[in-house]
């Protein structure tokens, strides 16, 4: 896996320790792990991000952040992952999420027009929301757990590659005297 790409992008885990309004979070920033990239933190995060990603709440960032500090995971790509589904990406998102979730259940899909009301949301939260969020969590954990399986076929592929390029290299080395 190209781990010098992914620290490239990642932000200093120093810098985010100095964050006062993380201080609340006492010690817990303070562990090595959160912030190692290693075939370990990494596939773990993409499993975290990407499932949370795939779940229509807000505060998914926070969501991803906790379960990235119960499950060791590394810190800022959980949380980064989740902006796979940004306003932008939202609605093609969990509107497939619906489908596929009323499509598994076995139940008609409607045609909505959607109304940010109370009245609405007491009358439609039901029939839309129990196939978006069974979609979103079943989706959210096939794509987290491709990506997690992904990321540990990806790295022990490029570490088998290094072993033969040095092995390689090594052999040709020692041909030559």
């Amino acid at each position: 896996m190209p781990k010098n790409l992914i620290k490239k992008y990642l932000p200093d885990p120093n810098k985010i320790k100095d964050i006062k309004s993380l201080h609340f979070l006492g010690e817990v920033l303070h562990e090595p792990n959160l912030w190692h990239i290693n075939r370990h933190s990494v596939r773990r995060a993409m499993m975290i991000g990407l499932f949370w990603a795939f779940i229509p709440m807000p505060f998914q960032m926070v969501a991803a952040a906790f379960c990235a500090l119960r499950f060791n995971a590394n810190l800022p790509l959980s949380v980064a992952l989740v902006w796979i589904s940004n306003p932008l990406t939202m609605p093609p998102i969990f509107y497939f999420n619906y489908l596929f979730g009323a499509w598994i259940l076995g139940t008609d899909t409607q045609d909505y027009s959607f109304e940010l009301s109370w009245e609405w949301l007491s009358h439609n939260l039901a029939e839309v929301g129990i196939p978006l969020y069974f979609g979103s969590a079943v989706l959210g954990l096939l794509f987290g757990s491709v990506a997690y399986l992904l990321v540990e076929w990806l790295w022990r592929r490029k570490i088998r590659k290094d072993w033969a390029d040095r092995q390689s290299r090594h052999s040709s080395g020692n041909s030559h005297q």
